[in-house]
């Protein structure tokens, strides 16, 4: 099964629930339809360094955003991206 590198986020399963309104003034006429859905995960597939080596993996949006904002804030992140190293250039200011 597909999992998250870092956090371990899979799928999830729940229910899609439509919002029927009723008639007005009246009693319902139909109950609102809940159907079974999965809830997907945003997987990023790239490169990160681990011991020094290159390693292919997945990692969902979330710890990927997470990462990239360290950089950018200079804090160390939880994992160094292959292709950028540790370093990352702040975003040019406009004015």
């Amino acid at each position: 099964m597909n999992a998250c590198y870092h956090c371990g986020k899979t799928v999830l399963y729940g229910r899609s629930h439509t919002h029927h309104r009723g008639v007005a003034g009246g009693r319902w006429k139909k109950r609102a339809p809940k159907t079974q859905r999965i809830f997907k995960v945003n997987f990023i597939r790239l490169a990160i360094l681990e011991s020094g080596k290159e390693k292919q993996v997945k990692l969902c949006a979330k710890c990927l955003k997470r990462v990239r904002k360290d950089m950018i804030d200079g804090v160390e992140p939880f994992l160094t991206l292959a292709n950028t190293g540790t370093k990352a250039k702040a975003p040019a200011v406009v004015n």
